[in-house]
């Protein structure tokens, strides 16, 4: 199964490349640095610590593992891929020179051998759920452990697994660790192959959520800016389809209070300036990226930066969390919830399913359906100041319980690296 995947995936190699060349036209860094696709890189080392995330969600989970993985081993190289671009920005924001950044060789088998002759990894640390037949064999014919953390997998996500149940097999037979975010992954996880023995339930990492130290004063600061006594609202990470249900609610909600105030941040760079035209159709719009000033008459404020999420959401009164009123899954609802801050979706959660429902439980979360009940929902939490309160608290109480993966992750990958170079 593994030659003929390989067989298929040299075949469709050019394509791959020219979806590249065409993602580039509107973000040019997919263009930039492509011999990494296939394991050319201008830097070698003797040994180093490999973690992979695939791309922005992944790469925020992984920061605190690799601080910590830093921390223990202070003169071990790091390296740290990605698939994507806004990925790479990440890392580059999180972390500086102190790493190392490099785009993950496509899942050739000369290609995964290139990158480990380039920078001979003692252990690959993989995020989430990445998993790849080469590279999980190219790992293991170079005796290069593999540590599954974080690990979740859908029902859906078991499904597809389960069309190339050998395959699947076989890669999670080689894999060293697996840390899941529950039983339920772990069985699915053993229900597909993997050793019993090489289970681990140590829950999420993106639990743990850091917090800079520095959030509070800046909050305070862009508060001040958008209207210390408005009523703010944030829809966070909107993709394609969501803007305009958004927007709609927006003309409910100031049509109860007149002065409230939308942050809008949609997901992805390149949809930037649509949305800014988009909301400039209905709303005196300020841009962030721009520096544009927030005026009393301004009712939506853009956020077309990247990396300010959380300062974003710091800022705002009530959250609501995108990706969820189409079908994509939803996105991490954990970082307002750490803010303490009241949560809105939408019903399709099923990237967080297990997430979701500890927040459903404790009523920290409401769940909507469109324009109409989101704007329902954010007017009743803005005509009753204690509820926002309480439901925030919620979510807060709801992270802190919660806590602790961080921890039993890094014991678990330490003591592989530490067997390793030993």
């Amino acid at each position: 199964m593994r030659y003929l995947y390989t067989f298929l995936f040299y075949l469709v190699l050019p394509f791959i490349f020219l979806r590249l060349w065409w993602r580039s036209i509107k973000q040019p860094a997919y263009r930039q640095r492509m011999g990494e696709r296939l394991g050319y890189y201008p830097r070698q080392f003797d040994q180093c610590i490999w973690v992979h995330a695939v791309s922005v969600g992944e790469t925020l989970a992984a920061i605190p593992l690799i601080k910590a993985l830093k921390s223990r081993f202070p003169d071990m190289q790091m390296v740290i891929t990605t698939m994507t671009p806004t990925g790479a920005e990440r890392v580059k924001t999180a972390f500086g020179d102190s790493v190392t950044h490099a785009y993950i060789p496509y899942d050739l088998p000369g290609a995964m051998q290139r990158f480990i002759q380039h920078f001979h990894p003692v252990i690959c640390v993989i995020m989430e759920t990445e998993l790849w037949p080469n590279l999980v064999a190219t790992c293991g014919n170079n005796h290069i452990p593999i540590c599954l953390v974080n690990a979740r997998l859908s029902e859906k996500s078991a499904r597809g697994y389960r069309r190339i149940a050998s395959l699947t097999r076989d890669m999670l037979r080689r894999i060293d660790v697996i840390a899941a975010h529950g039983q339920v992954d772990a069985n699915r996880f053993m229900t597909l192959g993997a050793p019993e023995e090489r289970m681990k339930v140590t829950g999420n990492i993106k639990f743990d959520i850091e917090l800079p130290a520095d959030l509070s004063q800046k909050s305070a600061i862009l508060r001040d800016e958008l209207g210390k006594d408005r009523f703010i609202w944030i829809a966070a990470s909107t993709h394609e389809g969501e803007e305009e249900m958004v927007i709609a609610a927006h003309k409910q909600i100031r049509a109860v209070n007149p002065q409230a105030l939308l942050i809008l941040v949609p997901r992805h760079p390149t949809r930037f300036d649509a949305i800014a035209k988009l909301s400039a159709q209905s709303f005196s719009t300020a841009r962030r990226s721009l520096q544009q000033s927030c005026m009393p008459e301004t009712s939506v404020y853009l956020g077309d930066t990247m990396g300010e999420l959380l300062l974003m959401y710091s800022a705002a009164n009530i959250a609501f969390v995108a990706g969820s009123l189409i079908p994509r899954g939803g996105h991490n609802m954990l970082e307002p919830g750490a803010l303490g801050k009241p949560i809105i979706t939408g019903p399709y959660l099923f990237n967080f399913a297990e997430i979701s429902e500890l927040f459903v439980s404790a009523h920290a979360l409401a769940k909507v359906t469109d324009a109409d009940s989101l704007a329902k929902e954010v007017i009743e939490l803005m005509r009753h100041p204690g509820e926002q309160a309480e439901m925030g608290a919620r979510a807060l109480q709801v992270v802190a319980e919660n806590r602790g993966a961080l921890a039993k992750q890094v014991e678990l990958v330490s003591a592989v690296i530490t067997s390793q170079i030993n």
